[in-house]
């Protein structure tokens, strides 16, 4: 997608254009995180976000790992001792 330009308006409210809406896949009531990036203004989704996070996480932690099953063994040995 070029580059758009578009007016900030009273109470500092700007309007995304219906094309790059779409390209998010956002609408009316969505929630949008920003961040201000070497003088750029960045807007994403939660979508977005949470791939991101994800990302992070396989750097640090083997494909094999089975998170869950983990996470679900500790709780259960946490249980049992406080019983």
């Amino acid at each position: 997608m070029e580059r758009s330009r578009v007016r900030l308006g009273s109470n500092g409210r700007l309007v995304i254009p219906a094309e790059y809406r779409k390209g998010l896949g956002v609408s009316e009531g969505d929630d949008l995180f920003i961040r201000l990036e070497g003088g750029e203004l960045r807007i994403s989704t939660a979508a977005v976000g949470i791939r991101h996070a994800q990302a992070l996480v396989r750097q640090y932690v083997p494909k094999e790992a089975k998170l869950v099953d983990e996470l679900i063994a500790e709780r259960r040995e946490e249980a049992a001792k406080a019983s």
